[in-house]
């Protein structure tokens, strides 16, 4: 059995929600409800086809005509106004009654979805866009999960750096942060200074307070040199009771000495633990990176430190600023360095 099929505007527009109805003289009888979604606010109907489209394939189809008798064939059609949204479709023509365009999106469906902001119900059931877009949506979810994973990651890996050259009770820098910076300094050829501090009278906090007290002591250490030090500075304890401190920019033996001299006043003031004074000083060795041709962080980490060794020989509580080609390195302590004696001269 075999005659015309109707089928109501409505169910029309489900099975085919982006078709195009002609009228016979190419006006748009009705337009699914997909397609009008692309231009909402514009009613698409009662307009002449080739005003709102232009006909780009194939070249022959450049007339109404030409849709009318064209039966059954392939087309490509664009909007004429911005978006200029591209189709593929299919026309078939009704005699009398006009044609019938059926149109998709092609592979730039993924784009339309996104510029429209269309959902799956406005395509047909049937349509193998509807595939895709599934398999999109699962794409998307697994990238945006390897997204938050890789943030992860990154976060962890950052965090086990951080770790890695952080000293764990005072939040300074450990020694393999501070070699790293003078290595960096020294293969950008910066200029700087740099100090070697180890605290005076420390055992004698740890001996008859304990070690809570020499712990809270560092700490505050730790917060008096970063104080008295600027932000691009680098404030490191090495160990123990030891500290390294690397100033940029700064090689002046004056400048130098006068921050050491301000570290070493704080560090005479009493920190208290449990109401009790802990009394401590600072000896300090420095050097600065202009008294080499080409400095070896190694080197003037030994150089500070046979300077370091003079303040505490000179009676603690002091600076010793080092003239690295003096020092004579077989023998700790023997130095023409000029100490800058502190407020403490004995033990």
């Amino acid at each position: 059995m075999s005659g015309p099929v109707s089928l109501t505007p409505s169910a029309l527009g489900r099975l085919m929600p982006m078709h195009v109805l002609l009228a016979p003289d190419g006006r748009i009888r009705r337009v699914g409800p997909t397609l009008q979604k692309l231009r909402p606010g514009k009613l698409m109907t009662g307009h002449d086809l080739l005003s709102l489209f232009e006909m780009r394939r194939p070249r022959s189809a450049r007339s109404i005509e030409w849709l009318m008798q064209a039966g059954q064939a392939r087309l490509h059609l664009a909007f004429r106004q911005p978006p200029c949204t591209t189709f593929k479709g299919l026309v078939v023509g009704l005699g009398a009654e006009g044609a019938l365009i059926n149109l998709s999106f092609g592979i730039s469906a993924v784009e339309a979805v996104a510029q429209y902001g269309l959902t799956l119900g406005d395509f047909a059931p049937t349509d193998l866009t509807v595939e895709m877009l599934y398999l999109v949506e699962a794409k998307t979810a697994v990238m945006e999960e390897t997204r938050k994973l890789n943030q992860r990651l990154q976060a962890a890996r950052v965090a086990a750096e951080e770790q890695a050259f952080t000293d764990t009770l005072t939040g300074l820098k450990n020694r393999r942060a501070m070699e790293h910076v003078l290595t960096r300094l020294v293969d950008r050829g910066g200029r700087f200074g740099l100090m070697h501090l180890d605290l005076d009278f420390f055992k004698a906090v740890n001996d008859s307070l304990g070690h809570a007290a020499g712990d809270h002591v560092l700490q505050q250490v730790a917060r008096i040199l970063v104080d008295e030090t600027r932000r691009e500075d680098t404030v490191a304890r090495i160990g123990g009771d030891e500290f390294v401190v690397v100033i940029k920019g700064i090689v002046d033996a004056a400048e130098l000495e006068a921050t050491a001299r301000r570290i070493i006043c704080r560090l005479e003031e009493p920190i208290f633990f449990d109401g009790c004074p802990c009394r401590i000083s600072a000896s300090i060795g420095a050097i600065a990176s202009t008294h080499y041709d080409r400095p070896d962080p190694g080197l003037m980490q030994h150089d500070a430190d046979m300077a370091l060794y003079a303040s505490k020989r000179a009676g603690r509580g002091r600076m010793t600023m080092s003239d690295a080609m003096s020092i004579d390195r077989r023998r700790p302590g023997l130095t023409a360095a000029s100490s800058a004696p502190g407020p403490l001269g004995t033990d």
